[in-house]
């Protein structure tokens, strides 16, 4: 996925957590006292992935994390299996890191979106 988004080298962690460790991670850095499926936390900013492309060290995108007991509730909702459904959740983190935000405007979460399609259907053909 990485490798399709132009990042072959770059690098980032993934946590896998339940409800009551993601509430209290929403709630500690984004104020928002409620559970979440996915939080991202980059290391750095947009501008970064530039300059950080040529650079000798690989980039260190940040952190995903991913509530899996949120993706176990959600994948029957959106007719997914429980894999399918922390894929998505992986690739929407991930998509958080290098800068695309959904909540900014319709026209956002459109780009995002086809990138998320786009990214699920490279990762099923992968698998």
């Amino acid at each position: 996925m990485l490798r399709l988004l132009g990042l072959k080298d770059a690098e980032l962690s993934i946590l896998l957590i339940d409800d009551r460790r993601m509430r209290g991670l929403n709630s500690k850095y984004r104020g928002i006292d409620r559970v979440t499926d996915v939080l991202s936390f980059p290391q750095n900013n947009r501008n970064m992935l530039r300059v950080t492309r040529y650079a000798l060290q690989p980039l260190i995108l940040g952190d995903v994390v991913i509530n899996l007991q949120a993706a176990k509730r959600q994948a029957p909702e959106h007719g997914m299996a429980f894999a399918e459904e922390v894929r998505w959740l992986l690739v929407h983190g991930v998509l958080h890191l290098i800068g695309y935000n959904h909540e900014r405007s319709k026209y956002a979460e459109r780009k995002m979106r086809e990138k998320e399609k786009e990214l699920l259907k490279y990762l099923l053909k992968s698998s």
